[in-house]
């Protein structure tokens, strides 16, 4: 006897049909043995087991959000609670605060950083920067050292610090930054990744939810995004962040008081950091580990999800894909490293559960193999076995109600709906392979490339810049910057010339399976099948062709 999805094909209405009866199919397939098909049928009720799990978690985590801004519920500083004015009161109210810059080869985006870290609204006898710079580029390096000097001059405190020994990527490098001695003499440390432009009242509406509360450990701001209408692939790249900071960790942050720490934008108590023992090289994740040791270690996070700070988003594919692959390697990486910690921590059951569960399992592992396995292998193949299907709920409605989920922190982003389904789906690929790589230790699953920036949102101040050194520096000292002002643009002309599509194979082969069988889906007279397979089919090989977003050099 057939399982129960053998047997009938089709299910939303036929293409040549004449609408919504079902296509049964009454053929048999001799090639199959009976446990191939009991394989087959364990595998596609998995995936669509799981399917519905992380539907449910997802639509879970948008209630939390609804309840959220129904109710008001807002991060407050205790004396802002009680009244009382804020850390401006006085003078004796802000903490030493110290904040790092780590940086390699980011030659486009340091200035506005720079500028706009040394122009945060704190008593300057209150905060440090550090400047933590590990370019191997000796011009770059050599740049990034002269802001510095620059702004030293206008009496910031602030560090110009390059490694010598450069091991442990992000991680070694703040690793090194906190063995400074005078490191001692501050409370708090915040971190800005070289392209983020804090606002000037930055510290003062976070570091003030650090008072009265000796188990906060981590106060973590949202990301915001000053390219992020450049292409569709930035727009994409929104949609998918905005749920993240707005939803995921915002939800988490008010019911939980634990989310993963973004690494970048974030205020950590020092004493935390210590506790949890400090920054590790041994993941590709630095941030995530360390948050969920701090975790662990009974600490409390807070999100504020009103707090914004800019950066920029992979305007390339080839840029997005690296990073992607880094993003789901790592956290796979780190869960067979904590998973004994986890269970031997003396956190409560539920707070282990949701680490276990819902972080690491279903958001990082489970949804990558679904998505790539449901909709890139089982459904495509499905048009090749004629007793094989897959309801038109799986494959068009609980997709699509997801997506109008996850694009609703975003309204404006609502017409890239349908673009949106289809590229998440693209992604499984690299997310996949990213997972399996961290999960089992392969070859890539400690590659570690920067993220390449555009510097876009610093072309417009290039100007103004150059100005504002000519009147404040002397001859003798300053840098040539008639030849800095070349650098910055001849670059980009020679970059338009050298600019070329990549070729990926992987997105390419899968994008002829899921056009080879729409074709098969359309002799067999199904719809809905046939549309989904067919505009899939078209974006891998719109992927695989490198035609969204920027060419790279």
């Amino acid at each position: 006897m057939a399982p129960s999805w053998w047997g009938r094909s089709g299910g939303g209405g036929g293409v040549g049909n004449g609408g919504g009866t079902p296509v049964v199919v009454k053929m048999e397939n001799p090639n199959w043995s009976i446990s191939e098909v009991e394989a087959a049928e364990f595998l596609t009720n998995a995936c669509v087991a799981l399917f519905m799990v992380q539907s449910i978690d997802r639509l879970v985590l948008c209630l939390g959000c609804f309840w959220i801004r129904f109710k008001g519920i807002k991060p407050v500083p205790q004396a802002a609670a009680a009244g009382k004015p804020d850390v401006e009161a006085g003078a004796g109210d802000y903490p030493m605060v110290l904040v790092q810059m780590p940086m390699c080869n980011e030659r486009e985006v340091y200035q506005q950083s720079i500028g706009a870290v040394c122009n945060l609204d704190w008593p300057k006898s209150n905060f440090l920067v550090q400047v933590l710079d590990d370019s191997d580029d000796a011009t770059t390096s050599a740049l990034i050292k002269e802001e510095v000097e620059k702004w030293q001059r206008e009496g910031v405190r602030i560090i110009y610090r390059h490694r010598v020994i450069r091991d442990g990527y992000k991680a070694g490098n703040l690793k090194s930054a906190m063995n400074c001695s005078y490191v001692k003499d501050y409370e708090f440390v915040v971190i800005f990744d070289a392209d983020f432009q804090p606002q000037a009242d930055f510290l003062k509406r976070t570091v003030p939810h650090f008072k009265g509360k000796d188990d906060v450990g981590l106060v973590q701001a949202r990301w915001s995004f000053v390219n992020k209408d450049e292409n569709l692939l930035t727009r994409l790249q929104n949609v998918n962040l905005c749920f993240h900071f707005e939803v995921e960790q915002q939800v988490n942050g008010a019911f939980l008081n634990f989310f993963g720490f973004n690494g970048t934008a974030g205020v950590w108590r020092i004493k935390a950091l210590e506790d949890s023992g400090g920054w590790m090289e041994r993941t590709t994740v630095e941030d995530m580990d360390i948050a969920v040791r701090a975790h662990l270690k009974g600490w409390k996070f807070v999100f504020l999800n009103d707090v914004e700070c800019q950066c920029e988003l992979p305007e390339s594919y080839e840029a997005y894909r690296k990073q992607q692959h880094r993003w789901h390697s790592g956290p796979m990486q780190l869960f067979r490293l904590c998973f004994v910690d986890i269970i031997k921590s003396k956190i409560g059951f539920w707070k282990k559960f949701n680490l276990i569960f819902l972080f690491f399992l279903l958001r990082k592992l489970i949804l990558p193999f679904y998505s790539f396995t449901l909709f890139c292998v089982i459904l495509p193949m499905t048009m090749f076995v004629p007793e094989a299907e897959l309801p038109a709920w799986v494959v068009c409605y609980i997709p699509a109600t997801m997506s109008i989920l996850n694009i609703l922190p975003a309204p404006k982003s609502f017409p890239f709906i349908v673009p949106y389904l289809l590229f998440e789906n693209t992604m499984s690929v690299t997310k996949f392979n990213a997972m399996i790589s961290g999960l089992f230790q392969l070859g890539s699953a400690y590659e570690w490339v920067v993220t390449k920036k555009s510097g876009r949102s610093s072309e417009g101040d290039l100007v103004g810049l150059v100005e504002k050194h000519s009147k404040q520096q002397r001859v003798g000292s300053a840098p040539n910057l008639d030849a800095l002002t070349k650098e910055e643009s001849n670059p980009k002309k020679d970059s338009k010339k050298k600019k070329h599509n990549r070729i990926y194979r992987k997105e390419l082969a899968l994008s002829f399976l899921l056009l080879t069988a729409a074709a098969r889906s359309l002799l067999s007279a199904q719809g809905i099948h046939f549309y989904f397979l067919l505009f899939q089919g078209v974006s891998f090989l719109v992927v695989g062709l490198d035609l969204i977003g920027e060419q790279v050099e």
